[in-house]
């Protein structure tokens, strides 16, 4: 696991925002509830983004075990099990996990295991395909050439997201940097593909990094990457 000061007090940001401030909006997100026009587009993009990494895996995921790394409320959980997977859902809000876990239909349940804490932790395991769908956009490149490069250790095939690094997200990003930290959520960093590939190979990884997807849905607008061993 990356264990790094900056890794460590983003994760804890992470986790602050999503337990404390955000599980009420992200549960209303991830459901079919009515939400205003600007977070539908979220809402359509992130369906999208799901559908374009569940095709990088195959459909029959039977004796496949998976990561599901930042589960959230547990949508792209539910999608792997109903494929045949052994499924290890984790995420940093205990409070998201409460939601995922009531939602998971009876029939599959058994096939998914529910865990709160961090998505890196080496006691995890060994995974066939790790899935980390907008779990990583809020590191730093360094941080997230470790921790791609640890989980590549431990799984031959990672299919995560990131901020691309976009005119729009860019001055976004900077927009965000104004604000005071108690007063804001936690900013996505974008990121250039050759940086990502280049911090992963700081790491002596050898693994091959391909850009599956870019989806871009209102004021979603997000990259779709896979590590490959």
């Amino acid at each position: 696991m990356v264990g790094t000061p900056t890794y460590d007090a983003t994760r804890n940001r992470v986790e602050a925002y999503f337990d404390r401030t955000a599980t009420k909006t992200w549960e209303r997100l991830t459901s079919d509830a009515p939400v205003s026009s600007v977070r539908a587009t979220v809402r359509a993009g992130r369906d999208r983004m799901r559908d374009v990494m569940l095709g990088a895996l195959p459909d029959d995921l039977t004796g496949r075990r998976v990561l599901d790394a930042g589960c959230g409320t547990g949508a792209m959980s539910e999608i792997l099990a109903a494929r045949g997977a052994e499924v290890v859902a984790i995420d940093i809000s205990p409070q998201l996990i409460d939601i995922a876990r009531k939602r998971m239909p009876e029939d599959l349940a058994h096939r998914v295991t529910f865990l709160s804490g961090d998505m890196l932790a080496d006691d995890l395991g060994q995974f066939d395909h790790v899935m980390a769908m907008d779990s990583m956009i809020y590191y730093t490149a360094p941080d997230l050439g470790r921790a791609l490069a640890g989980l590549s250790g431990r799984c031959p095939h990672i299919v995560f997201t990131v901020a691309p690094r976009t005119p729009f997200l860019m001055a976004f990003f900077t927009l965000g940097k104004l604000f005071p930290r108690s007063d804001r959520s936690p900013v996505m960093i974008p990121h250039a593909q050759k940086r990502i590939s280049e911090e992963i190979n700081k790491n002596q990884c050898l693994s091959t990094l391909l850009k599956l997807e870019q989806v871009t849905s209102g004021f979603y607008i997000s990259a779709c990457m896979e590590v490959r061993a």
